[in-house]
């Protein structure tokens, strides 16, 4: 695991976290520190590596993009992590999700449906030394089988309604985080699995790119 880059990233992680995350409510220490160490600049292309640190969204090529440093700490926020987890990630992305999953999780899973970006993903958390993280390219609606049961559950992209595959791969009193609604707006929600029953709560409005696979969009 690593906190690279020069002295000058080092001082912009550190303002985004206190401008964009502490300030807006964030107060989970764990995660505050991971996005701290996390070099987000490498994430993006060089070509907008100035504005890797701004209270924005970036593209990533393939009509993808790297989620704004709010919606990523949120996201991870409500995982409510503790270090002895295994997550699984739908929509590896960028690989800036992933790795501030794995500086706070046993182990994260990630499946990426674009296999351009997946190889680039892991090409770089496997150079900034992620060692408990594996990427793989697939449907991410259909889970991760040979690996359930998963502690946590992320989807970083908005689909229709909650998979049944993934909702049947989240351990008993496991949580998954993801974006419910249409197209064009979601509603960020929590999906909590207790005693056989589904439990969701909504945590906001959001715009994530679409989900697709055999149980999202086509």
């Amino acid at each position: 695991m690593t906190g690279g880059g020069n002295a000058a990233s080092g001082r912009d992680r550190a303002r985004m976290v206190d401008d964009q995350l502490a300030r807006r409510g964030i107060t989970d220490e764990r995660v505050l520190t991971a996005m701290r160490r996390v070099p987000r600049h490498l994430f993006v292309d060089e070509a907008l590596r100035d504005r890797a640190y701004g209270d924005h969204a970036l593209p990533i090529g393939e009509e993808q993009t790297i989620s704004q440093p709010y919606i990523v700490a949120l996201m991870t926020s409500l995982l409510a992590l503790t270090g002895r987890e295994k997550v699984l990630e739908i929509g590896t992305g960028s690989g800036y999700q992933t790795a501030v999953l794995a500086e706070l999780a046993r182990r994260v899973c990630s499946i990426e449906r674009l296999p351009r970006l997946a190889q680039r993903g892991r090409a770089l958390l496997d150079g900034l030394g992620y060692a408990n993280v594996w990427v793989r390219v697939g449907g991410g609606t259909l889970g991760w089988p040979d690996e359930a049961p998963f502690d946590r559950i992320i989807v970083t992209a908005g689909g229709p309604s909650v998979p049944p595959p993934l909702l049947e791969q989240l351990a008993p009193d496991g949580r998954m985080v993801l974006p419910l609604g249409d197209q064009e707006a979601q509603t960020l929600t929590v999906v909590e699995r207790t005693g056989g029953t589904m439990k969701l709560t909504p945590h906001g409005d959001c715009k994530f790119v679409r989900l697709v696979g055999k149980y999202a969009w086509e």
